[in-house]
């Protein structure tokens, strides 16, 4: 049997069809629009976009601390004064000179005694703290919240408190008085008290910052690792030593290295305070000393040299303290 193949002519139903399928679509159907987002909106837009977005704050970031510093630096090669012109230039004679300067060497003395005691005590006041605050309930989270006003408030607004509250007639001179001390100390006054009381007051600022991270870092740490060292028969010291301090080794590095830098540049507490006092130079602080010779003195060109040595001094520290920090992280 022979089976007839049959063709379709060509123009014979596809055209047809094609008006059919014409008639069927509605007059009023909008255009269909390519879903493929344009040129101009790309979620990837190249380094242009970044650089949108980026240019306000390089802008303001360039304005406001490149610039500065790269005038302090320049000023410090130079004998500047706007009381006594014309500018010369000195070279590195303020700098060399610095270290022959009394005032300054003992401004740096306090600043380092300073910065040792704020690490100390808002490292290891904040880490008891929030220990004591690593729980449940309302009570814990009001706490919270009480401990970390401080760090909100302005040094000023602290600073002024606490004199209201350490002068020789203040409040706790006068609840000592009550309790029958007769000659209560001069937290203020006495040359031998005056830096470690300031020193207290700064790291009673800066201790709320450390507890709310040393509380971030102790949530973080698994449960599953205090069961397994409880089943193998550690104590709480045993549990604290090699469970919570190991894992706490990011917080301890961020707070080490904030509190190294907050102790460095104190300046507000000593204005505040004590102005640098009793006696010359008892509580005066490298932020201090350049304030005063540069404003008080009008002595730009020396303290811009001072402004220099705290900020090879300060990022020296830092970098330093990073880096063997953040080698514990790795051992740890």
């Amino acid at each position: 049997m022979r089976i007839r193949t049959l063709t379709r002519p060509e123009g014979s139903a596809a055209a047809p069809a094609a008006k059919d399928t014409a008639a069927a679509r509605p007059q009023d159907a909008p255009a269909r629009r390519s879903s493929r987002p344009s040129r101009r909106f790309r979620p990837n837009g190249g380094p242009g976009r970044f650089a949108v977005f980026a240019a306000p704050g390089l802008l303001a970031y360039l304005a406001l601390v490149l610039v500065p510093i790269g005038m302090t630096a320049g000023y410090s090669l130079t004998n500047k004064n706007p009381f006594n012109p014309p500018t010369q230039w000195v070279g590195l004679s303020n700098l060399t000179s610095l270290f022959s300067d009394d005032d300054f060497l003992k401004a740096l003395q306090n600043t380092v005694v300073i910065t040792v005691i704020v690490t100390l005590v808002t490292n290891a006041g904040g880490l008891a703290i929030a220990l004591l605050l690593d729980r449940r309930g309302w009570l814990y989270n009001a706490l919270r919240s009480v401990f970390f006003v401080p760090v909100v408030l302005s040094a000023v607004v602290v600073s002024v408190i606490w004199q209201s509250i350490l002068v020789d007639d203040g409040l706790l001179n006068s609840m000592l008085r009550q309790l029958g001390v007769s000659h209560p100390p001069g937290w203020l006054s006495d040359p031998s008290l005056a830096l470690y009381t300031v020193s207290w007051v700064i790291a009673w600022q800066g201790l709320g910052f450390c507890v709310v991270i040393y509380l971030a870092g102790l949530q973080g740490i698994p449960q599953e690792l205090y069961e397994a060292a409880a089943i193998d028969g550690c104590g709480p010291m045993m549990r604290f030593r090699h469970v919570t301090w190991p894992m706490l080794a990011p917080a301890v590095t961020i707070n080490t290295v904030m509190s190294l830098i907050g102790g460095f540049k104190a300046y507000d507490q000593i204005q505040v305070l004590t102005n640098g006092g009793p006696g010359p130079g008892t509580t005066s602080t490298l932020a201090f000393q350049v304030v005063q010779t540069a404003f008080n003195g009008n002595h730009v060109g020396y303290a811009s040299a001072m402004a220099v040595a705290m900020l090879i001094l300060v990022a020296t520290v830092s970098v330093i303290a990073l880096g063997w920090l953040q080698k514990r992280e790795v051992s740890a």
